[in-house]
Formats: structure tokens, C-alpha cells, sequence
């Protein structure tokens, strides 16, 4: 697969999901990284322990992590991570996050996506915990507000521009009347994006057709319920993006276009999408944290931080294995290009 960009963003999400891969693999016994530590030592003359509570491999969410990571390196400081991966079960999430409460050497705890999110919210009360690849925290009830959370929880959003992403698809595929939308009935971020991806077509005239699913090998059913639409949306749900290929799968057999929320999932067989950049988002976090742990912030007081610059990815060979034509002006403004 060849890309192109016009952006020097570092976004390497296909070498970020090898990268968190090595931690994230399984939910078994702690995993950290190449020698337990990253960055050089000394950078703050101090070292810390940090779990990372990942509910599900996927891309996205590989490339947060790693981004968090990242940010630990790149200012020098010690860290030892202890890093677990839900496989999408949330009991499983409960039990890593009473993990990381019960360590007393354990000084902040990081939640990749709402489940293991809120899993961790529940279970750690006296050290901070941050979130990210979140999209509604306060609907979540991980904090009282966005912009003063109130308690030892705060973290980043991962709020896309849905009702922007709606119009991307009428764009691409100007006679649309009708866009499936298939997502997990658990995850209430989902929920939200749903509901503001139906309000953006209702104005635009657009049926929006809906697919819930409760575990992942429920997709070819829900694909099946969809019907004849014209077109398919798969919003930032963990559990429809872990099974990503099976969604692929049926576009590609019934020639419907398909969309995503994130611009991992278009590296996977989308055809686009406007979104962020997950790996800067991980970053962003890191950041925070190294706020808490160094500089002796409280996350009290500390506002939900997300991102404000949206990239566009486009796959012309993905729109050709969906029968789809794209328009040149989207190829000419698109940050990257899937070859």
C-alpha cells in the first residue's frame, strides 16, 4: 500500500499500531517497553510506574498509546509501563483497572477508549487517571465538566467533525439517499456520534439506516440488516473497528460506499474521511500527564484538552473496489492519499 501526504505530520499509524502492538498483545502479565523504561534516564532525575488500560487493538487506539509514550521520550523522563489490553471485554477492563489500584507503585493510570475509561474511573480513587480516545466524557460521567473535572480524572477527547464527515459522503456520492450506520450498542460514544451524524442528514435529506451490535462476530448479520443503502458510515466504535475487515467485506461485495470516523480505519479499505490524528491526540496526553507527574498539576483543574486541526484521508483504491468515482477536487485538498 502506497500513501502519500502533504503534511509532515509523523503520523506513522501503520509503525504505531507495530509499536504499541508489543504491550498491547494479550491482557496477560505486565508487558512495558524495551527494557521497561523509555526515553533516556535522568531527565527529571525521577522515575515513574504508569499502567495503560487499552480496551481493544486497532489501529487508532495502537497509535494513542504509542503517542502517549512518545511524549515520555521525547522529555527525557524514566518511565515503566505496565501496559494491558481488554481485548474488548469489559469485565476485563474492571479487572485490569482493580489491577492498577491495588499497585502502590503506580502512579498515574492511562484509559484508551470510554470502557476502559470508565472502568478505570471507577476502580482508582487516590492517583490521577487520564483518558483519551474519548468522545463525550462528561455523557461518559468521567467528569462533572469539560472544562473543570472536578475529581483525579481528566484526560483528551477524541470528538470528530461527524456532521463534516456526513457531508464528505454526499460530496463523494452526490446522489445519496440513504447511509447505513452500523456501531456497538455498549459504547456510548458511539450513541453521540450517531445522533448528530442523523441530525446533519436530516438536513441534508438523507435516510440514515442503523445496525447495532453487541460482539464483534454479530457484524455480518448487522451489515446484512442495513438493506440497500447507499452508502455506509462506521463511526469511532471500537468494538465495529476492531472488526473492521468484515465491514470491508460486504461494501466491497455490494458496491456501497464506505465511510469511517477515524483516519486509521481508511488505511483498512474506507474510501475517506475528515478526522483527527490519534497519534498526536496519545501525544497530547502524555503531555498532561507529564503536567501531573512532574509539575504537580491537580486534574482537578485541569480543562478535557482535544484537537482543534482535522486532516482528510482519501483511498482511491478503496473508491475503485467500491465502484465509487471520486471527485478530483477532494483528491486535490486531501492531506493523504491511500495508494
Amino acid at each position: 500500500m502506497k500513501r502519500t501526504s502533504k503534511l509532515v505530520t509523523g503520523i506513522g499509524l501503520l509503525a504505531a499500531a507495530s509499536l504499541a502492538l508489543a504491550g498491547c498483545a494479550g491482557g496477560g502479565s505486565p508487558t512495558a517497553t524495551e527494557d521497561g523504561e523509555t526515553g533516556p534516564a535522568g531527565g527529571t532525575g525521577e522515575s515513574y510506574k504508569i499502567g495503560i488500560s487499552q480496551l481493544v487493538q486497532h489501529p487508532a487506539l495502537d497509535a494513542a498509546a504509542t503517542g502517549f509514550q512518545q511524549a515520555f521520550t521525547d522529555a527525557g523522563i524514566e518511565v515503566e509501563f505496565d501496559v494491558q489490553n481488554a481485548n474488548g471485554e469489559q469485565a476485563t477492563a474492571v479487572t485490569i483497572a482493580n489491577t492498577f489500584a491495588s499497585d502502590a507503585d503506580m502512579d498515574l493510570v492511562l484509559a484508551i477508549a470510554t470502557p476502559a475509561a470508565q472502568a478505570a474511573a471507577q476502580a482508582v480513587g487516590d492517583k490521577p487517571v487520564l483518558f483519551t480516545a474519548v468522545t463525550d466524557p462528561v455523557s461518559a460521567e468521567l467528569v462533572e465538566s469539560n472544562e473543570a473535572p472536578g475529581g483525579n480524572v481528566t484526560g483528551t477527547n477524541d470528538m470528530n467533525p461527524v456532521a463534516d464527515q456526513i457531508e464528505l459522503i454526499q460530496e463523494i456520492v452526490p446522489d445519496v439517499a440513504s447511509i447505513g450506520v452500523v456501531y456497538s450498542s455498549g459504547e456510548v460514544n458511539s450513541q453521540i456520534q450517531v445522533d448528530i451524524a442523523k441530525e446533519k442528514a436530516d438536513e441534508l435529506g438523507i435516510e440514515i439506516s442503523e445496525a447495532t451490535v453487541t460482539a464483534v462476530n454479530e457484524l455480518p448479520t448487522a451489515m446484512q440488516s442495513l438493506g440497500d443503502v447507499d452508502a455506509i458510515y462506521v463511526p469511532t466504535d471500537n468494538m465495529v473497528v476492531s472488526g473492521f475487515e468484515t465491514v470491508v467485506q460486504h461494501a466491497e461485495s455490494n458496491g456501497i460506499a464506505l465511510f469511517a470516523g477515524d483516519t486509521a480505519t481508511v488505511e483498512r479499505g474506507a474510501i475517506g474521511t475528515l478526522g483527527l490524528n490519534y497519534e498526536k491526540l496519545g501525544q497530547q496526553t502524555g503531555e498532561m500527564a507529564i503536567k501531573i507527574l512532574v509539575d504537580g498539576e491537580d486534574p482537578a483543574s485541569m480543562p478535557v484538552e482535544s484537537q482543534t486541526e482535522f486532516e482528510l484521508f482519501i483511498s482511491p483504491s478503496a473508491a475503485e473496489a467500491q465502484g465509487v468515482e471520486l471527485p478530483q477536487a477532494v483528491l486535490d485538498r486531501a492531506d493523504t492519499v491511500i495508494e
